[in-house]
């Protein structure tokens, strides 16, 4: 079952269970907290507004005080009331559009903060399935999306339904015969809205996933642009992106011609509407077959066109809402996901030692034809170095992924410290964990927030104590700004080596009771391999260390070595202990040593 929306930025939690149903119920429960600034706001809309709709009025007694001759204080008492309700407009839209406006990018805000937590809340095989492209245009793309049509809609759709109330009341008040023929207005651009809703939904879903797939696209070809340009296959990166961007073009072009032939088929049908008014209340004046004015053939004339154009304005809406409540549809499909790491009510880990023990744990993921890992046993003990090696595909990721918690087994248990880890808040086992992975992430901060990141306020001396462990001072300090260099997107700025070094310096600072190292040197050279081995020397002394591994100088150190085939243990023991069997390690040492 869907988990609640994580907490917004907003003081009013995020808790909505979206299950599925219609995205108007969404959006309401997201603006619930706002509903008083709304009803204000629609309020204050009304005055802003009434000029528009007032003006056919004041226009119909001005052409009778004309026409009959009345006394000229009524022409000044119509143009003093028009004149008071032009001035209050500044005062009335600006209230307007703070209590509005503002309502929307509050959503907006906290929308975009469900989001981002419900990212870090879902699982890591949801995250290799879903692209990063995609999930980065569902943050900024279909929120946005979503806030622009919200503005839309409150502009035009209350403008338009203030007109048509405004008119219709002063047509039932002045000239009550003809409010039948107004009211065939609204029942007309029902029906066209609803002979067009299905298709539309289709047509923007669709556009939907082609622009998904862009973002995708796009997201793939920056990461790979290094790849790309050393083998020269730019042309391809090229038309990979060129097909998604004319299905795009293709897709965007059929919702564009649904959207004009709908506006223009509204356009004729109510302006036609509106010439018939015109003629009728012409007819009906000139053959005096009902006591109406020439003021007022000249206000339903007016008031149709008014009507008309307002209905026009409110069915424009419907692809704009088509297009916001896909967007809603679309941000759902992360906030409904299921697949999450829950953490809810179980125990939190305030202490860790550093056992851990593997009871006969298998891992089979899904689709898949076999076990990635199958009856695995193994016990690791406090301050041992586990090195764990085997060909590609024997399954020695899959038991780092275990350990660390980000896939759960399917069969047998993994125990922390004697308790099952299945009743953990593996978030707060994390707290004493560090990973040291083959390619270190970095983000585009200073040395300094790399280093310390997740930490709050951190001492200089300890930051620097910590890098000089990881052999990092003598780079760092080297650095245009010291500490405080941006290190560039993902590192860019740093050699493999020293990006190795901080992803050590962070793991030191942060004194984890549990290691992983998962493949740390195979990137390097030896000169780089050589400072990060004596860095990870340091880090791994008195710590539970798993590592993955293939070169022999980062295994030879291990307290056991366990060689892994086919998801399994095949056999352990000390470097030489394996070397003297002269079995599955030695072997895999045999290419290494020719």
């Amino acid at each position: 079952m869907p988990q609640p929306f994580p907490p917004g930025p907003a003081s009013t939690p995020l808790d909505h269970r979206y299950r599925g149903e219609h995205p108007i119920r969404t959006l309401v429960y997201l603006f619930r907290p706002d509903a008083g600034r709304l009803a204000l706001a629609a309020g204050v809309f009304v005055v802003k507004h009434s000029p528009i709709w007032l003006l056919p009025l004041i226009t119909a007694n001005v052409i009778d005080v004309v026409v009959e001759h009345r006394p000229v204080s009524e022409l000044w008492w119509n143009i003093g009331v028009l004149l008071v309700v032009l001035f209050l407009n500044l005062p009335t839209h600006l209230l307007y559009v703070r209590f509005v406006h503002g309502s929307i990018r509050r959503v907006g805000t906290g929308l975009r903060s469900a989001l981002c937590r419900r990212m870090q809340q879902l699982s890591i095989g949801y995250h290799a399935r879903v692209s990063a492209g995609v999930l980065q245009a569902k943050v900024v793309r279909d929120v946005e999306t979503i806030e622009q049509s919200s503005q839309q809609t409150a502009d035009m759709g209350l403008s338009a339904a203030v007109t048509m109330a405004g008119a219709l009341v002063v047509i039932g008040v002045r000239a009550p015969a003809f409010l039948p023929v107004f009211l065939v207005v609204v029942p007309a651009a029902a029906l066209l809205v609803m002979r067009l809703r299905g298709r539309l939904r289709e047509r923007n879903e669709s556009f939907r996933r082609e622009v998904e797939q862009l973002s995708s696209r796009v997201s793939e070809m920056t990461t790979l642009i290094p790849i790309t340009r050393a083998h020269g296959l730019e042309r391809a990166a090229i038309g990979r992106v060129d097909g998604s961007l004319h299905r795009v073009l293709l897709s965007g072009l059929r919702l564009d011609l649904l959207n004009g032939r709908f506006g223009a088929l509204a356009w004729i049908l109510l302006n036609a509407l509106g010439v018939g008014c015109l003629a009728g209340s012409a007819l009906v004046a000139y053959y005096g077959w009902l006591a109406i004015t020439a003021g007022d053939v000249v206000m339903l004339s007016a008031y149709f066109t008014t009507l008309t154009s307002a209905a026009t304005s409110l069915l424009s809406l419907t692809p704009v809402i088509s297009k916001g409540l896909e967007s809603v549809r679309s941000a759902g499909e992360v906030l409904q996901a299921p697949d999450l790491e829950s953490n809810t009510g179980k125990r939190e880990v305030a202490e860790v030692r550093g056992r851990i023990e593997f009871e006969r744990v298998g891992f089979a993921y899904p689709d898949a034809e076999g076990a990635a890992v199958r009856d695995f046993s193994l016990t690791a003990a406090p301050g041992e170095t586990i090195a764990l090696v085997g060909a590609s595909g024997a399954g020695k990721s899959t038991v780092l992924n275990l350990l660390i918690g980000f896939i759960r087994p399917t069969e047998g248990r993994i125990l922390l410290d004697g308790v099952d880890m299945a009743a953990l808040d593996l978030r707060s086992y994390r707290r004493f964990l560090s990973v040291v992975p083959q390619e270190s992430v970095l983000f585009e901060g200073t040395v300094r927030e790399n280093v310390t990141y997740g930490m709050g306020d951190t001492d200089e001396e300890t930051v620097r104590a910590a890098l000089e462990a990881a052999n990092a001072l003598e780079f760092t300090d080297r650095l245009p700004e010291g500490l405080d260099t941006v290190v560039g997107q993902r590192g860019a700025r740093l050699s493999g080596g020293q990006r190795q070094r901080l992803a050590i310096a962070r793991a030191l600072i942060r004194d984890p009771r549990v290691l992983v190292l998962d493949e740390a040197t195979s990137a390097l050279d030896t000169r780089s391999e050589a400072l990060v081995q004596e860095a990870l020397g340091r880090l791994v002394a008195g710590r539970t260390v798993f590592v993955v591994a293939h070169r022999l100088s980062t295994v030879r150190g291990a307290d056991r070595i366990v060689v892994m085939q086919d998801g399994g243990i095949v056999e352990s023991g000390a470097h030489e202990e394996l070397l003297r069997r002269g079995g599955a390690y030695w072997s895999l040492q045999q290419p290494r040593s020719a």
